[in-house]
């Protein structure tokens, strides 16, 4: 009889894995068709089409998007189902308000752990960033840049602040993209190399300054159409 119940009680554990890897990869997937605007902020997820596209439970689905609503991507509402997160524009004016003071202390902290391999890898990204000629390049090689200056920071809660901070505001950012003109690019570029070359030198005031006024110029940019926000 113990023999029976320690067999079941391994089946649960194994089952529960197997439910938790499973709702981890809808979580992957569902969160790469956000971020590349294949889901649009407002839109409903529907759980039952989820649990039919993985061929899984409902149980790792509810997993999967309560993964996505702790990164701030998912909005579940209780006995309703469950959303894109959607910013208003208050909202939207606080969050880039916030990602202005976490973002300029997380390249304080990171400057100093920098390999010479990570500076080398962020010119690269500023070369690329310029030289793109769509607007999903733009966003995967300037996310890329971005969160790679903040690498070095040692505080595990300032990474999963600024991973939050950009998940949330994509969508947002895509707009700013598709709305560029050339004169903006410009100086898009120049900000993106600027910081870099701050980095070379371990300035930390005029890296963190940077940051701030690179994210400042997006945010005033943005506020400016509030149409995206409806």
């Amino acid at each position: 009889m113990t023999g029976q119940k320690i067999k079941c009680g391994r089946g649960r554990m194994q089952d529960e894995k197997a439910a938790g890897a499973t709702g981890r990869r809808i979580a992957h997937e569902l969160r790469q068709d956000i971020l590349e605007g294949k889901l649009r902020p407002g839109e409903r997820i529907g759980q039952e089409e989820l649990a039919e596209r993985f061929s899984a439970s409902r149980i790792p689905v509810r997993e999967g998007l309560k993964l996505l609503e702790a990164e701030g991507l998912v909005t579940i509402v209780p006995n309703a189902g469950a959303w894109v997160s959607k910013l208003d524009a208050f909202e939207f004016d606080q969050t880039y308000k916030l990602r202005e003071q976490v973002e300029s202390l997380a390249i304080r902290e990171s400057i100093d752990n920098l390999s010479d391999s990570q500076i080398q890898r962020l010119r690269e990204l500023a070369d690329e960033i310029a030289a793109a000629t769509n607007v999903e390049t733009f966003l995967r090689v300037d996310r890329e840049f971005h969160l790679l200056t903040y690498a070095g920071a040692e505080f595990g809660l300032l990474h999963d602040l600024v991973q939050r901070f950009w998940n949330s505001t994509q969508h947002y950012r895509r707009a700013f993209a598709q709305g560029l003109d050339l004169d903006r690019q410009w100086a898009t570029d120049a900000e993106h190399r600027l910081i870099v070359d701050s980095i070379v030198r371990k300035d930390h005031d005029a890296a963190a300054g940077l940051v701030r006024g690179h994210i400042r110029r997006t945010r005033l940019s943005l506020a400016a159409r509030p149409e995206i926000f409806n």
